[in-house]
């Protein structure tokens, strides 16, 4: 058994088209119903306003599987501490021998986390989209539009977030990626010329609504992720002409499904896994809007940690 830490995996794990492609080839081994991927165990803790997610699938044919612990603590940043940490074990999956403990510190989750909205993206959005609208100004907003970038000409970022302080040194850490960036005071002036819109969040509470949409765009909404959360109005949902999340049920229990709880969707829910195995062509006029809700997958961990363990071993 290796262990290794944040330092190493990062030096050869990077937001780049291999990484993708692993990640993108996870879902569509769901898609194709070639993974076993168990729900996930979800524990909050709302006195702290943190919370810890446990994550696991086993892809058919994969010699290795992985389990991933993730913590988020929202109140770090005031402590200096980043919000998200965690690691990820990896097991033979022939011989339950524990192969490798990754010790990233969350690094892993948020590279499979901004690859999968740049998969969104590759499948669901226009080709030809260059302008993105960003909702909250943490380590993700920054990551997601990194990994865009691999499968979209993207030149200019608007920003938003709850405290313009936040959203302007984000700005400035964007800005460093050659891209232009223009901070704003609302969503719905962010989101205005947007071709991809991209939220963040932790939120509670609906930000994004169907009024912000402008025609054609796409939306990735990738911060709500347990119970609590929601980022978008069921409104965004319904004026979809095609809603895509990662697992259905996930969206849920944990995703932007839960504004119908209890009741039947009045569209066509369709999963990422399926779109990507299948290529499935959703956007059917450039007019379209599309919306992803991610959750995140264990299908994704197994194959980020995965493919670390590759590179590191190549190293």
């Amino acid at each position: 058994m290796r262990l290794y830490q944040r330092a190493d995996i990062e030096a050869v794990v990077k937001i780049d088209l291999e990484a993708l492609a692993r990640v993108e080839a996870g879902f569509a081994a769901l898609g194709q119903g070639e993974a076993v991927q168990p729900p996930i165990l979800s524990m909050s803790m709302e006195e702290f306003n943190s919370e810890v997610d446990v994550k696991t699938a086993h892809i058919a044919g994969w010699e290795r599987y992985a389990i991933k612990v993730s913590t988020g603590a929202f109140d770090n940043p005031e402590r200096g501490l980043p919000s998200l940490n965690g690691l990820m074990m990896v097991f033979s999956a022939e011989t339950g021998l524990v192969e490798a403990v990754l010790f990233d510190e969350g690094y892993l989750t948020m590279a499979r986390t901004a690859l999968a909205g740049a998969i969104a993206a590759k499948h669901l959005s226009r080709k030809n989209s260059r302008r993105v609208a960003v909702l909250g100004a943490g380590e993700q907003a920054k990551r997601q539009v990194e990994a865009l970038r691999l499968v979209r000409d993207i030149d200019t970022v608007d920003i938003w977030a709850r405290r313009r302080e936040a959203a302007e040194a984000c700005a400035e850490r964007m800005r460093e990626q050659g891209v232009a960036v223009h901070v704003h005071d609302r969503v719905h002036d962010a989101c205005r010329q947007a071709d991809i819109v991209v939220t963040t969040t932790p939120s509670r509470v609906p930000l994004l609504h169907a009024r912000d949409l402008p025609e054609g765009v796409h939306v990735t909404a990738m911060g709500s992720d347990s119970p609590e959360k929601r980022e978008l109005d069921a409104s965004v949902l319904t004026r979809a002409d095609a809603f895509v999340c990662d697992t259905h049920a996930q969206s849920e229990n944990n995703g932007e499904l839960k504004a119908f709880a209890g009741r039947a969707t009045p569209f066509k829910v369709h999963e990422l896994g399926r779109v990507v195995a299948e290529n499935q062509k959703l956007r059917v006029t450039e007019a379209a809007i599309t919306v992803c809700d991610l959750t995140g997958t264990g299908v994704q961990d197994t194959a980020i940690a995965g493919f670390a363990l590759t590179r590191l071993h190549a190293d």
